[in-house]
């Protein structure tokens, strides 16, 4: 099952996410390079309302099949970054379902799906992206959850920390932009008596365009050649958040921290 789509890369999206979260930045006119994982805010969600999932998540896509599984999470992924893509470009993206990987957990049913994502530009491949879905259970309120751990020696050892708190609004904005209607990141009485949350889930789709920000700010004169990233625990609103970096040869590991030093998520960029 595939779908393609055509979107046009404008300037005025890209700097909507730029005053929302990245306002250090310069803005970008047309013609201007489109930074990596950018792409991310473009190609927003587009199923119907009738077929949303209770949680607001797409329930049928044309590319997942439907999984009988009420709560879904952004778990990671692996994307490559072939050429660059320019504001004003015509993309044409192809989304495919990659291998879809059912377990039992301690918690119970689990169902892994990757996503398969090729942004082409002039019929070449742009950018490569697979991302790493997880279904599961429903959570259940009276089972404590094994907390994350810490880990003080990202925090210790990194080359440059960036500190940044999201709030409600940041939140509402990324999903307006993507169409995101998962209810996990505006209603805070679904995050904390459904998913067991202690408030409102930051988008791990987000989450992983500021670990590339981060990454991006302090190599200015590089080019992401691929982002690897894994999402470890929740990343939760009005809550400080540390990116804490280091670069070892042609690679920049990100460590996204609460100020109990717990990891979050982290990135892995290789530049050019």
């Amino acid at each position: 099952m595939s779908v393609v789509r055509t979107e046009r890369i404008t300037a005025e999206k890209a700097e909507a996410y730029r005053g929302t979260f990245a306002a250090a930045e310069e803005q970008r006119d047309a013609g201007a390079e489109l930074p990596a994982a950018w792409e991310g805010v473009f190609f927003p969600f587009v199923a119907a309302l009738a077929d949303l999932r209770p949680d607001g998540t797409p329930a049928r896509d044309g590319v997942i099949p439907e999984i009988d599984l009420p709560r879904r999470m952004y778990a990671g992924e692996t994307t490559e970054f072939l050429k660059p893509i320019a504001l004003g470009d015509e993309v044409t993206q192809i989304t495919s379902l990659g291998s879809v990987v059912e377990k039992t957990g301690s918690s119970g049913r689990l169902s892994f799906v990757d996503i398969e994502r090729e942004y082409r530009l002039d019929d070449e491949i742009a950018i490569r992206s697979v991302w790493h879905d997880v279904f599961l259970e429903n959570a259940d309120p009276d089972t404590p959850t094994r907390p994350p751990k810490a880990d003080p020696d990202a925090a210790a050892s990194a080359d440059w920390i960036d500190e940044l708190t999201l709030d409600a609004r940041q939140l509402f904005r990324f999903s307006a932009l993507t169409f995101n209607t998962h209810l996990i990141h505006y209603d805070r009485a679904w995050a904390r008596d459904v998913e067991g949350l202690d408030d409102l889930l930051v988008h791990g789709p987000l989450t992983r365009i500021l670990l590339m920000d981060a990454a991006r700010r302090h190599m200015p004169d590089h080019h992401a050649r691929t982002l690897n990233v894994r999402a470890i625990a929740p990343v939760l609103v009005d809550r400080p958040l540390r990116f804490a970096g280091r670069t070892e040869g042609a690679v920049t590991k990100v460590s996204a921290l609460d100020s109990a030093d717990t990891v979050l998520a982290t990135a892995e960029v290789a530049w050019v």
